[in-house]
């Protein structure tokens, strides 16, 4: 389940309400306190008025009953009966007020709810009373036999909890599904769609359920609407959400919905957040990370006409987040199909994307840089690729990303600039194979600041991905200037196997002197 990482007090300082709530069903023994019909009335509209806030709150409440019989568990191993018990009192609770609360929020719950609501509410009982049992057994042998029990009602409790959290879900997705399909209103439908990308951020598994309940083809459906245009931004950023599980690529194929994203992006009557939406969506679905690309071979029809599109979105984005959406996107096609590489050097992509990183408004992080230079490196396999560089001033540019650093030093942003510094050396050693390249690379510096990534573990970060590109890339430069090294680093980084100079280079001391 998808948690936002946050500081541990305001985390606990978020939970109080729920426990404190935990602590009241404990008293109240989840009887509600009586009121008048139109009081009640007016309590369940109150708590209506935001479908998304409950849906968090039964989120968060599913957490930490999911984590609380993880820790019983833990617990049951160590036989520390007197902890099983209070988190046995505690889980039962949470259960109860997790019921109440959905039953206050929810518009209908089927009979299947009702019945898996009853049989976890008994078994949660029925567990409590069992670890109160065992609480007071003194005798040893009487303990082992009970356990064994514990464990299978702690299974089982773990088994309906799962079954009825399905459900919920399920049907919370069916409703807004529901309501995105049949509402006319504008209001109504954004609202909808913002719930559901809500719900789309909690994890791939919640990705599957809307996926298989038809929500890919839902949200399509508004995008093929002229009367929601405003709503396309929201609709195709959920889609994204969906699309990153196999479910959603196949629901997506199916309504063929690249050729709508085709047209999408190849229509100027669109705003640019559309556009720029659009393009995380192909973005997503030609990730090289999936593994369940294969199947969509209608991309392949629409491909020349979604690159042109995509390389007009980069030269004419007017954010660094238009461009790294958009740059995303050729990139992953890029690994999609060779294809992609020709069609680019065909539209002078290669000249838009090295005018673009000098342009500091639009090409302004190391993620946006390592989309470009991953693009370079794909390009690089072509050998018309190497005039395009020189012309447009490539090599110094890609001797500036071995300089790569980052300035927060957050994992992401740390791993974004080795990215950056491994495919740029990359870059270099395919395109050192032309001699006018070589030669501007040699003229640049480029060897010494590849030795010195080389020999300096913290100039790479320590990665030994950058390590094993810079020395394939200094190899290729020394056979094609052998003149620009000093003999210590030939003997060292060029003539051995690249293995050998590999192990140097990663048990290398590092010299402060």
């Amino acid at each position: 389940m998808h948690l936002i990482q946050v500081d541990s007090v305001q985390r606990w300082m978020e939970d109080l309400k729920l426990m404190t709530d935990c602590e009241c069903m404990c008293i109240l023994q989840s009887k509600p306190i009586s009121i008048e019909k139109d009081e009640q009335h007016e309590l369940i509209l109150s708590s209506q008025y935001s479908t998304c806030d409950n849906l968090q709150l039964l989120l968060k409440r599913a957490w930490i009953i999911s984590t609380e019989l993880t820790r019983i568990a833990q617990k049951l191993e160590k036989s520390r009966w007197q902890r099983v018990h209070s988190m046995t009192v505690r889980v039962n609770c949470h259960v109860r007020s997790m019921i109440n609360e959905y039953n206050t929020f929810t518009r209908s719950s089927s009979e299947e709810m009702h019945r898996l609501e009853k049989l976890l509410i008994d078994k949660c009982s029925e567990f409590t009373a069992f670890t109160e049992r065992c609480l007071q057994t003194e005798d040893e042998e009487m303990l082992k036999s009970m356990k064994s029990c514990v464990n299978e009602t702690l299974t089982t409790v773990a088994q309906y909890f799962g079954q009825l959290i399905e459900l919920v879900l399920t049907h919370e997705a069916q409703n807004l599904l529901r309501q995105i399909e049949l509402s006319g209103s504008l209001y109504v439908t954004e609202s909808a769609i913002s719930s559901l990308f809500s719900l789309a951020q909690e994890g791939a598994h919640l990705c599957r359920i809307i996926a298989k309940e038809g929500g890919v083809v839902v949200l399509f459906k508004i995008c093929r609407q002229d009367c929601f245009r405003c709503l396309y931004p929201q609709t195709l950023r959920t889609l994204a959400s969906i699309c990153c599980v196999e479910e959603g690529m196949h629901q997506l194929e199916k309504v063929d919905g690249i050729l709508c994203l085709a047209d999408i992006l190849t229509d100027n009557s669109h705003s640019e957040a559309t556009h720029a939406e659009a393009a995380a969506v192909i973005a997503q679905i030609t990730s090289p990370h999936l593994t369940f690309t294969q199947h969509l071979s209608s991309f392949l029809e629409n491909m020349e006409e979604i690159v042109t599109a995509l390389v007009k979105l980069c030269q004419e984005a007017s954010s660094g987040e238009v461009f790294l959406l958009a740059s995303a996107a050729l990139a992953n096609i890029t690994f999609f199909d060779t294809m992609a590489c020709e069609i680019l050097l065909q539209l002078n992509a290669m000249k838009i994307l090295l005018a673009a990183c000098s342009d500091k408004r639009v090409v302004d992080t190391p993620y946006s840089r390592d989309q470009v230079v991953t693009i370079l490196a794909n390009m690089s396999v072509l050998d018309q690729c190497a005039s395009e560089i020189i012309q447009g001033n490539g090599v110094q540019l890609l001797m500036e990303m071995l300089f790569e650093k980052s300035s927060s030093g957050s994992p992401a942003e740390v791993a974004a600039c080795e990215r950056v510094q491994q495919k740029s050396a990359v870059t270099l050693a395919r395109l050192s194979r032309d001699p006018e390249v070589a030669d501007t690379a040699v003229k640049l510096s480029c060897i010494p600041r590849l030795i010195k990534l080389c020999r300096s573990p913290t100039e790479r970060n320590n990665s030994d991905s950058v390590l094993v590109a810079c020395l394939a890339a200094l190899r290729r430069l020394a056979v094609m200037s052998p003149g620009g090294l000093e003999d210590s680093d030939f003997q060292q980084l060029v003539k051995p196997r690249l293995v050998d100079s590999f192990l140097l280079c990663t048990n290398m001391e590092e010299s402060f002197v």
